[in-house]
């Protein structure tokens, strides 16, 4: 089996399969063993079934496969699925899926691909500059996963697993928690990574919750007050509510609403809890 850590063997596919690192989807594979073995525990897919979300090369892929019943690895890089083929041909319990993960039937993929009594979890060495859409897809679609792993820019990172009051603590944090219970697994600088990005990463595991921590009257209201809150971080949170599309508040209603949930109607977003957030959605 090939050692797909070794800068020298990943040279010698690129150079063998006519093919090169595409900047513009954001492409750097990790060589660090000791992440790749963070990432696959993390997932905890012993016997279970595995979402990968952009393979590579498939130095992820192998750890996942040795664990795993069934990996399904999704790779939106034509160029990259002969490559796949080759360095996966040892395992049998791996599907490479040539699509863009935003635009595929997700529910659909894991009805053919696994079991129904199989828990699948997803793993992920995410692009920097898809982030967030990617991860807001999976939180949202309602699919039951045991867990979400993905390798993150620190700095998003540190977004998604802040605590209330801190200038990294904003509506995708709150996005995250409201659907699991998110943790740093390990810091990776950027020299783990061929070809070396400029800034460090961060693993996160999501653990997805089984229930909502709070009781909504309406989980679109919900997030609507999130992202007003966030809006405009240095305004007030009676001001960031009054006239947000959506909502339909007056100045006066946001700021009687808020006397009424128990919040200071001058304080800042950023220091609200998501019982807050639910207290407020729920009066609305």
């Amino acid at each position: 089996m090939l050692d797909l850590t070794k800068p020298s063997v990943i040279k010698d596919l690129m150079q063998t399969f006519d093919t090169n690192f595409s900047k513009g989807l954001g492409q750097n594979f990790l060589i660090n063993p000791a992440v790749l073995d963070s990432i696959a525990e993390a997932a905890e897919c012993d016997g279970e079934g595995v979402i990968e979300v952009g393979p590579g090369i498939g130095v992820l892929t192998a750890q996942l496969a040795q664990r795993a019943k069934k990996v399904v690895s999704v790779e939106i890089d034509s160029r990259l699925i002969d490559i796949l083929n080759h360095t996966l041909a040892d395992f049998d319990n791996v599907k490479i899926v040539n699509d863009d993960i935003l635009k595929l039937n997700l529910p659909k993929l894991i009805q053919d691909e696994f079991d129904a009594s199989l828990p699948v979890s997803v793993a992920a060495n995410l692009p920097y500059y898809i982030t967030t859409p990617i991860l807001t897809m999976l939180l949202e679609s309602g699919i039951p996963f045991k867990n979400i792993v993905i390798m993150v820019q620190k700095e998003v990172g540190m977004r998604i697993c802040a605590s209330p009051g801190g200038k990294d603590y904003g509506a995708l944090t709150v996005l995250c928690n409201f659907y699991s219970e998110p943790e740093i697994v390990t810091h990776v600088p950027a020299g783990n990574f061929m070809p070396a990005p400029k800034v460090d990463s961060v693993v996160v595991k999501l653990k997805m919750r089984k229930e909502s921590p709070v009781l909504l009257n309406d989980t679109k209201l919900f997030f609507t007050v999130v992202k007003a809150a966030f809006a405009q971080r240095r305004k007030t949170l009676e001001n960031c509510l009054a006239n947000f599309p959506g909502l339909n508040l007056s100045k006066q209603d946001a700021h009687s609403l808020l006397l009424k949930a128990g919040i200071e109607p001058g304080i800042r977003g950023e220091r609200l809890s998501i019982n807050e957030f639910a207290a407020i959605a729920n009066l609305i």
